[in-house]
């Protein structure tokens, strides 16, 4: 047979593979097609393209397209994550809570960490200093903090974190004595998303900043400012939220002060207004709050206590001695001052709790001499400061419009000397030598309801 004879033999045997082998390209194409279109269905109901809440048009985060783009990048690199294995996940679970806020004394974590446990409180508190922990841009000594998660995940205690003191790096204007945010809050939030990355399900609560109101606190170009702060506040609530919504992010607490200057300070009710107009209920999962008791009980109104009789001898009548205001001022009292705050939140149509953050009463006895400003600590015996702490978390309690109580403090006196005097020190429950005071046997045999 010629090889032209093979040829037109062999033409006819193929036509059926191949018409064969067509059908199945079409058929593998369409299956894609259709696979291609329902993966295309599923995404677009799922959780990426969930609408995020509008920004207030009052706040302006800046930064533009380069800042966003900053940031997903930032976000698409995990942190370094800490040894440790968490023992109390986040959780939303809105049953009170009971804690304190301790020293880092690294060195005897553990032993502080027993305190904690024996007072029968189930949450600590600690400030992470930014500034000491990232002296340079990138260098973050890591040590101190996982010492704390570690052993607070040990002991089964829920954590929360205060962020504050931004590095001198961060920031164009900086003066000694002086905390603030940094220039760009992206780094603020930036530095937040590395810490809950590094401790996963370790992290239970962030608060963001601290006594914003006071000119130490925020120095800035910008001066005292609630939009700067909200500014700060929006990026760092989503950048948590966005790794762990189950983590309760806090507005920083407001110091309550008679001052109102805008220098020095901004009045906190002022100040809390300006918060909720800008948008703050819509980011955050919990409303700040920081009391320094005075010499009130915390079941006396301001108003009680202006208008009735102070005991003989009493050294400091509230905001008063400053200003010689005939009306009584909210700051003086603990009860006036979360009332207030609570009002406002309900007056604007939210309903979201208060954390209190620090709140507690300074006593000098055997503590020493109280700095200037401080002389209400001569007006509460220790016995005073234990009964008082008791019925603050009984109240804050039972007033079902706060989520968290946590005392200040375990352990400032601890371990320094008596005659060099701040005023942290005058709120320890612990003596500098490591003893209970009466306060701590008071919250200690105090009944820890949910």
């Amino acid at each position: 047979m010629r090889d032209s004879d093979q040829e037109q033999v062999a033409a006819p045997q193929l036509l059926p593979g191949l018409a064969i082998a067509w059908t199945g390209v079409v058929l593998l194409v369409s299956s894609c097609i259709v696979l291609g279109m329902g993966w295309g269905l599923r995404a677009g109901q799922g959780p990426l393209l969930t609408a995020q809440p509008p920004l207030p048009s009052s706040v302006s985060l800046g930064g533009g397209q380069e800042t966003l783009m900053a940031l997903a990048s930032a976000e698409d690199t995990p942190a370094q994550m800490a040894d440790t294995t968490a023992s109390l996940a986040p959780t939303r679970n809105r049953a009170f809570g009971y804690g304190i806020e301790i020293q880092s004394r690294q060195e005897n974590i553990t032993l502080t960490l027993d305190e904690v446990q024996a007072l029968g409180l189930d949450w600590i508190k600690y400030r992470v200093n930014w500034a000491n922990m990232e002296p340079e841009p990138g260098k973050i000594d890591w040590d101190e903090l996982d010492g704390i998660i570690v052993s607070a995940s040990a002991h089964n205690l829920k954590v929360l974190l205060d962020v504050i003191s931004a590095p001198t790096w961060t920031r164009s204007v900086t003066t000694t004595g002086k905390n603030g945010p940094p220039d760009d809050p992206e780094r603020y939030a930036n530095f937040l998303r590395q810490i809950v990355q590094r401790y996963p399900d370790a992290i239970h609560a962030v608060e963001i900043w601290n006594e914003q109101n006071l000119g130490n606190e925020w120095y800035t170009a910008g001066g005292l400012n609630p939009s700067g702060y909200m500014n700060l506040l929006l990026p760092s609530s989503k950048a948590i939220h966005r790794l762990d919504p189950e983590i309760v992010v806090i507005s920083g607490a407001l110091m309550p002060t008679g001052r109102d200057d805008g220098v020095t300070a901004i009045d906190d009710f002022r100040y809390m207004r300006e918060m909720i107009a800008a948008g703050l209920l819509e980011h955050v999962d919990c409303v700040g709050v920081g009391h320094s008791g005075f010499n009130l009980s915390p079941a006396i109104s301001s108003e009680d206590a202006f208008f009735g009789e102070m005991p003989s001898g009493t050294r400091f009548i509230g905001p008063y001695d400053a200003t010689n205001s005939a009306n009584p001022h909210h700051s003086w009292s603990f009860y006036s001052t979360l009332n207030g705050y609570n009002s406002m939140i309900v007056a604007a149509g939210g309903s979201t709790p208060l954390c209190v953050t620090e709140f507690g009463w300074a006593s000098a006895e055997g503590i020493g001499e109280p700095p200037s400003g401080f002389e209400f600590a001569y007006d509460n015996t220790p016995q005073a400061q234990g009964d008082y702490i008791v019925q603050a978390f009984q109240s804050m309690h039972n007033g079902g419009f706060v989520q968290l109580g946590i005392l200040f403090n375990l352990d400032y006196a601890v371990g320094s000397d008596s005659l060099v005097q701040t005023p942290d020190r005058l709120f320890s429950i612990l003596l500098p030598n490591g003893s209970p005071r009466p306060a701590f046997q008071a919250v200690q045999d105090m009944p820890k309801l949910p």
